[in-house]
């Protein structure tokens, strides 16, 4: 635990668009995953996984078979949320 302020999640207008497509369940998982455990003032990245390739520089986060691409900026205590969709179509 860190006693700084909490992380600020923001998303982006396609994340947002991405996230009205999810079906209700898959919606709220993900909602209460940006609350519960981004959300926070820990580190938001203890629960993702860095990216590589094309993709260097932003996170993953999965909730179950959903996958969430972020930007961390350090500087604005911020999770920009850039993607929410099915694992089989986040990265294309």
């Amino acid at each position: 635990m860190t006693d700084g302020p909490p992380w600020h999640v923001e998303l982006d207008a396609g994340a947002a668009d991405d996230l009205r497509q999810l079906g209700a369940t898959d919606r709220q998982h993900v909602l209460s995953y940006l609350r519960t455990r981004l959300a926070t003032p820990d580190d938001p990245r203890r629960f993702g996984k860095a990216l590589t390739g094309d993709l260097k520089g932003l996170w993953r986060y999965r909730i179950g078979d959903i996958r969430m691409i972020v930007s961390i900026k350090d500087e604005t205590v911020t999770v920009l949320v850039l993607r929410v969709a099915h694992q089989r179509e986040v990265y294309g």
